[in-house]
């Protein structure tokens, strides 16, 4: 049975247990304002091998600031996860980044991330935020997840974002 609740900071290294491989058969990419689809194959197997290291501190940190943490579990695995950032972005101030969205491999297609993406959006709205901001991985799995959602691309992404993620989808989306 899955359960779901608000993560601790001490459950924060569960989040590399998630288990994210994946093959990409297609990447988006941003061109003139289009984005255009283009074979590419990737054989993802999991998280990069510095993953934990790097960006745990990134995730406590975010954490320490009122970020919001919220997992899905499996009979106590964490295999889901969505992470929103606390600090105000965008031309207006009145965005929040989603910084973290996965779910695990063999719970994929079964409505969980969208469970998790529209929670985010509720928190988001709750915080004050009109939109959430998310800089997204261009697979075309991922980039039709987000549209799916009604995520639009960002027609000026966040220059701070943009400049640590340059080859992802930057999109918003209203918190309604």
């Amino acid at each position: 049975m899955i359960t779901e609740q608000t993560l601790t900071r001490d459950e924060i290294p569960a989040v590399w247990h998630i288990d994210r491989r994946e093959v990409i058969n297609a990447v988006y990419y941003l061109e003139a304002g289009t984005l255009v689809l283009k074979p590419e194959h990737h054989d993802v197997r999991g998280w990069s091998p510095d993953g934990a290291e790097k960006y745990t501190p990134l995730l406590e940190e975010c954490y320490d600031q009122g970020g919001w943490f919220y997992g899905l579990f499996d009979e106590g695995q964490l295999i889901g996860v969505a992470v929103l950032e606390n600090r105000f972005i965008g031309a207006k101030k009145d965005q929040l980044q989603l910084k973290f969205l996965h779910v695990s491999h063999g719970y994929r297609d079964q409505g969980l991330g969208k469970r998790l993406f529209k929670l985010a959006q509720e928190e988001a709205r709750r915080r004050g935020a009109k939109q959430l901001y998310i800089s997204a991985t261009p697979s075309e799995h991922t980039i039709r997840f987000y549209r799916s959602l009604g995520c639009q691309i960002i027609t000026e992404p966040d220059p701070e974002l943009f400049a640590l993620e340059p080859e992802d989808i930057h999109l918003v989306c209203d918190v309604r």
